[in-house]
């Protein structure tokens, strides 16, 4: 049913641990929150029920993936199950059945910092000493010693902007002493549940966790990999075609993780499911991967340094070392973040009202829903101006406040009497109301949105806002810069953007700044446009750094 929460404010708790005081009797009544959820067996899709969902990281872990997950996890010889964020048991439960299955009985505990939702295991076919191997602890901040031969999880999602400084302080230093280094800010708290995982996986033991695709997309993803296929046996990685995903109402691209604590293998098994519920995946995983089903799963074997230099999440590629990328042609920054677009960003009107003059404004763009077209021109600025949208973006620069025009005076003014300085983003800036310079980019890209990820010329020298990329060619002459967007049109270019997106639900995906540079595109759409090949690039190793 639902798995796995963790409240970012209860992250920093006392390392203090206790066992689950379990009742004989009754089972007491689940939070009326959580009777709720499992009643409608849906996810809400806003208010504050979603947003406790996001803050706690609470989803689903429907039967059909925790039985696959266990199956690998345990084996059919019985033993221990060990799950570090237990919640409604959706795993213990797969461990009974999995005990139906095999006959062989397996040992269950866990961790879970979340009371409540223990009750809601007690209340989905649990008794009370399945859950008597359970302590109510934070399994990063304060984890048991270990090790465990069996461990499976689906860990809280939690992004790393829920996340309190001081709690990605002692994150950090968690990876620093797995690994040897910190990883990027950016990681969220499934992430460290990984690392302690694997810290605790007994020689010969298995892990199974199912994670959103960033685990291996992110930018702190290379890092992570490469220690960890360096120090075990990656035996298959799961993902999920968005018809079959076990998610269907998230927008997360979930990713099933086999590894064992074995000496590291040189290939790993790599499927992608396209049908959900049904056994296929389970029948794969607990036979070793030699039965299946090639209408529910498509099965490839794959080099491991392949597979984690291409992302663990994304299909293998067949490029070579010196197919051409879009770096090769442009340099990609991504568009100002203002820090307050109800300041920054004006309408024609408002502008003119505040009497704010031109030197200080300039043309821009701010919504992919605003370029509904694959170009920009004034026309478009235009239209939005009539329909009332923001298209100039006060741009002042770091001279003394005093020396601007009174209108511009006035309205610095009205901007600290909002307390707009002291916005996280603005407060780094000296002075406060100093803007991002960047020039307008001939090409845009807007790299995530319900529509597909596309390219734009922009005709119209807007400057973008953060929901765009630019894109700046090394060649700026108008044919040169028509020939490379034609390029980025080709159908090929496109879908190579999985390549190199994070991916999340419905097949949406997203594409930093320094990922799109590494957009591969099509050498013959390159020849057709008429531009220059680039110089062959020299040869990047799995343990290269980044």
């Amino acid at each position: 049913m639902r798995d796995h929460r963790l409240d970012s404010a209860s992250c920093i708790v006392s390392n203090r641990s206790t066992a689950v005081s379990v009742s004989h009797g009754s089972p007491p009544p689940p939070p009326r929150f959580l009777s709720r959820l499992t009643a409608t067996a849906g996810i809400p899709s806003a208010g504050p029920e979603r947003e406790r969902l996001r803050q706690k990281g609470q989803f689903w872990t429907p039967d059909w993936v925790a039985d696959a997950m266990v199956a690998y996890a345990a084996g059919e010889n019985g033993g221990e199950l060990f799950d570090p964020a237990v919640g409604a048991g959706a795993f213990f439960r797969a461990a009974k059945r999995q005990e139906r299955r095999t006959g062989r009985r397996l040992v269950l505990s866990g961790a879970e910092i979340d009371p409540d939702a223990l009750r809601e295991a007690w209340t989905s076919g649990l008794r009370p000493d399945d859950l008597r191997g359970v302590e109510i602890r934070d399994f990063v901040l304060s984890p048991p010693k270990g090790p465990f031969g069996a461990i499976v999880a689906n860990p809280p999602y939690i992004r790393h902007h829920r996340l309190d400084r001081s709690v990605k302080s002692v994150l950090r230093a968690i990876a620093g002493g797995t690994i040897g280094r910190p990883l990027d800010g950016r990681a969220g708290l499934h992430i460290f549940f990984l690392l302690r995982a694997l810290e605790r996986l007994r020689d010969g033991g298995r892990l199974a966790f199912i994670m959103p695709a960033d685990t291996c997309e992110g930018v702190f993803a290379p890092i992570l990999w490469r220690w960890i296929a360096a120090q075990f046996r990656l035996d298959a990685v799961i993902t999920f075609a968005p018809e079959a995903t076990p998610f269907p109402q998230v927008d997360t691209n979930p990713i099933v993780f086999l590894i064992e604590n074995a000496a590291p293998n040189g290939e790993i098994q790599w499927a992608r499911c396209r049908q959900p519920e049904t056994d296929t995946l389970r029948r794969w995983t607990s036979s070793g991967f030699t039965e299946s089903d090639p209408q529910v799963l498509d099965i490839r074997r794959r080099a491991v340094s392949e597979a984690v230099e291409t992302g663990l999440s994304r299909p293998p590629t067949d490029g070579e070392d010196g197919e051409m990328r879009l770096g090769d042609f442009a340099r990609v920054m991504r568009g100002i973040a203002t820090g307050a677009n109800a300041f920054f960003f004006l309408t024609t009107q408002r502008a003119r009202d505040l009497g704010i003059p031109e030197a200080v404004l300039a043309p821009a763009i701010g919504r992919t829903r605003d370029a509904p077209d694959d170009h920009i021109t004034t026309g478009t600025l235009d239209a939005l101006d009539e329909r009332g949208r923001p298209t100039l973006l006060f741009t002042p620069d770091e001279r003394e406040a005093r020396r601007f025009p009174s209108a511009v005076r006035r309205y610095l003014a009205a901007g600290e009497a909002e307390g707009i300085p002291q916005r996280s983003l603005i407060s780094t800036r000296r002075p406060w109301y100093k803007m991002e310079k960047r020039d307008p980019p001939p090409l845009l890209f807007a790299y995530l949105g319900r529509r597909n990820a596309r390219f734009i010329r922009n005709r119209a020298g807007a400057i973008p806002l953060s929901n765009f990329s630019c894109v700046y060619p090394h060649h700026t002459d108008n044919a040169s810069v028509d020939g490379l967007f034609r390029v980025l049109q080709h159908p090929e270019a496109v879908a190579n953007l999985a390549r190199v997106g994070k991916s999340y639900g419905s097949g949406a995906i997203k594409v930093e700044p320094r990922s799109l540079e590494r957009l591969p595109i099509p050498a013959a759409a390159v020849a057709s446009a008429g531009l220059a090949p680039p110089a062959p690039r020299p040869a990047r190793g799995l343990f290269a750094e980044s």
